[in-house]
């Protein structure tokens, strides 16, 4: 399957399974390239109400692109490495990213003032993804993720901590 197959394919999976759970919304893939590899989004968007689809956390919204991830695979025979996607809805996911760095960046902060090691509250391997890369810069603190899903965290240590 060529890359504008797959993308359409993506799209119309994303597009079916909306209508399917009774939503409806601009579904757009927009990609990315970051050296060898591909990267889309998915982003779909409406006026309409979209709180349900997303969920508490973005519960709903992981859980929905798990869906579509397992229904491309199931379609396409295993070439959905091809090209990474992740669905973001009404810019959920982007706003959370912002929000998870400045946390990160905060937290940081003060745990380079205080000298302790403070724990983030329990987030998924993307959100703990995006506090380790935010934080992999700083070299006055250090990060682990510790506990088991799906309570597992990020804690923020000084760099000097046997924690």
């Amino acid at each position: 399957m060529e890359g504008n197959e797959y993308k359409n394919e993506i799209l119309e999976i994303t597009k079916d399974l909306l209508s399917k759970v009774g939503f409806n919304g601009d579904v757009k893939l927009v990609e990315s390239d970051s050296g060898a590899n591909k990267f889309a989004t998915v982003s779909v968007e409406s006026d309409g109400d979209l709180s349900m689809l997303i969920g508490k956390c973005g519960q709903n919204l992981y859980a929905f692109e798990h869906l579509v991830r397992l229904i491309a695979a199931r379609r396409m025979k295993d070439q959905i490495s091809s090209l990474n996607f992740i669905i973001d809805v009404n810019d959920y996911r982007r706003s959370r990213t912002d929000y998870l760095a400045d946390l990160a960046k905060s937290t940081a902060q003060r745990v380079i003032q205080t000298g302790k090691a403070e724990a983030l509250s329990p987030m998924n391997s993307y959100e703990r993804k995006v506090v380790h890369m935010e934080l992999a810069s700083f070299k006055e603190v250090q990060t682990e993720s510790i506990g088991q899903e799906p309570r597992r965290r990020v804690i923020i240590k000084p760099q000097s901590s046997d924690l």
